[in-house]
């Protein structure tokens, strides 16, 4: 298929498109002329009266809605705040009570470590009296 033989048909599809196109045009300028342009108007009125009650619902709604969500938004701050100060304190309370039972830990296995040792040395020193004997 050739480059100009290409060319002829798309030039002929869109020549029909327009002509497609151009007929619905002109109904529709049929209808406006024949006083569907009245009806028209009315529709178009009758929509702005709507879209005006609708605004007007959504400004109130939006007035009354938006300011009771930012309250609860408010205190939902406060709360987190909150929250957040008392998860501190526990992390405080519980570094506490870990290093506590630490230390208790280390002091227990010192008296263990001497008790180990003092009788440890009470063994050698037996041990030598027993040979001695």
């Amino acid at each position: 298929m050739s480059i100009a033989l290409l060319a002829n048909v798309l030039t002929i599809i869109l020549c029909m498109a327009v002509l497609v196109q151009s007929v619905r045009m002109m109904k529709s300028l049929r209808t406006v002329k024949d006083g569907a342009l009245t009806q028209v108007v009315e529709a178009l009125q009758v929509a702005t009266v709507q879209a005006r009650a609708v605004l007007s619902d959504m400004k109130h709604t939006l007035g009354t809605d938006c300011a009771r969500h930012a309250q609860l938004v408010e205190r939902a701050r406060e709360l987190r705040d909150e929250l957040s100060l008392m998860t501190g304190l526990a992390d405080s309370a519980a570094e506490r009570i870990v290093s506590a039972v630490g230390m208790a830990n280390a002091q227990r296995h010192a008296r263990e470590d001497a008790e180990t040792v003092e009788t440890d040395s009470e063994g050698e020193t037996a041990a030598p009296v027993a040979e001695a004997a």
